[in-house]
């Protein structure tokens, strides 16, 4: 049975696609969602994680809660530059490079080699499609679902805005690869949600680069035996934890999401126990997932359990609404206001907690 027959009996049953307005705060909730479960397990094996942080999976950073980093942050950023300008990819890129800036201002504990180089670069004057770095990270691919959804109707523009946001941080092409192939499986998420086939044979299509065909010529095959997540993460090289590589951490997240694209909990709690880059390739599992089933079908205690201010989750909510809205109106309706100030201080106390959990790890069980 091929990757189309499976999904096409598993969504036989399936509600049309969901109003956008609920893709888009599922995609933004999704991911805050991936990235909190994700971060304090995040770079240990699969093996030390479960002896860690043993099932079922959880918010476990402070307590029973957890926060949100870099992948969730940056989304956010590219929903408020959407906001501000979402016509003009380079009037796009020069709102979301001002607001790099600022973010890396603002002492965030997290920041990838090949952004912080990059917004360093943008301080120093050089402009946004000069400023990236030849790198093959996650960053790009991290904050790209939110375009998929927002422009899940217009190919074209959507392969445009997710250029110029990767070219800011990123110049290897394989980073700009993996961030166009997160896009388009938002799109197909949140809107044609039956043919697999077609959707893998346009994500293989995005880059003749051999390393990239044998990666989907994997999905394909996988997904049409149902192989577990595990078992494709074994097939690609990440037995031992899914690395910060976006050629290991992309197909990840998208055979993820399309083994399991209606199951939120289950899709989640996969990917997390193959270990590695578990707050980005949770991130990016959340973001497709919920651009598919919405707010209400992620579990409602991973949603309450996010303990975070100003960004909250609330936040994240009036964003897509009016995200929602903009597209409608077909004209920009500006940022939504938040309390930045308290950003540092918040910066501060997480990098104190970030680093209490590192020192946990130098204790049993190893």
């Amino acid at each position: 049975m091929n990757a189309a027959s499976l999904v096409n009996k598993r969504s036989a049953l399936d509600q049309p696609p969901i109003p956008m307005a609920n893709a888009l705060a599922g995609a933004l909730i999704g991911t805050a969602v991936g990235d909190s479960l994700g971060l304090p397990m995040e770079a240990i094996t699969p093996q030390r994680q479960r002896r860690l942080f043993p099932p079922p999976v959880r918010q476990r950073l402070i307590g029973p809660w957890g926060m949100i980093s870099d992948d969730t942050e940056h989304t956010m950023m590219v929903a408020q530059a959407l906001l501000e300008s979402p016509e003009d990819p380079a009037a796009f890129q020069r709102c979301l490079a001002r607001k790099f800036r600022w973010w890396f201002a603002s002492l965030p504990a997290g920041v990838g080699l090949a952004t912080g180089r990059a917004i360093l670069k943008l301080w120093l004057g050089v402009p946004p499609q000069r400023s990236g770095v030849y790198s093959a990270g996650n960053g790009p691919a991290m904050r790209s679902a939110l375009l998929g959804v927002y422009f899940a109707q217009d190919p074209n523009r959507r392969a445009e805005f997710v250029r110029a946001g990767t070219r800011i941080t990123h110049s290897d092409p394989k980073a700009e690869v993996a961030a166009l192939a997160i896009a388009e499986t938002a799109a197909w998420m949140a809107t044609d949600r039956v043919d697999a086939d077609a959707l893998l044979g346009t994500l293989q299509r995005l880059s003749e680069d051999q390393e990239w065909q044998t990666l989907m010529a994997h999905a394909h095959s996988a997904l049409s035996t149902q192989e577990s997540v595990s078992g494709f993460a074994m097939k690609i090289g990440a037995a031992g934890g899914v690395s910060g590589y976006a050629y290991q951490t992309v197909p990840m997240a998208i055979y993820a999401a399309l083994r399991h694209p209606d199951d939120f909990e289950l899709a989640m709690t996969e990917t997390l126990a193959c270990g590695g880059d578990t707050d980005t390739v949770g991130a990016i599992t959340g973001a497709l997932i919920g651009a598919r089933v919405g707010v209400t079908r992620i579990p409602k205690a991973w949603r309450a359990n996010i303990a975070e201010w100003p960004r909250s989750v609330s936040l994240l909510e009036r964003i897509a609404d009016k995200l929602a809205q903009q597209l409608h109106e077909q004209s920009s309706l500006g940022v939504i206001a938040y309390f930045w100030p308290a950003i540092p201080l918040r910066n501060l106390a997480f990098l104190v907690i970030v680093l209490a959990h590192g020192l946990r790890r130098l204790f049993p069980p190893y």
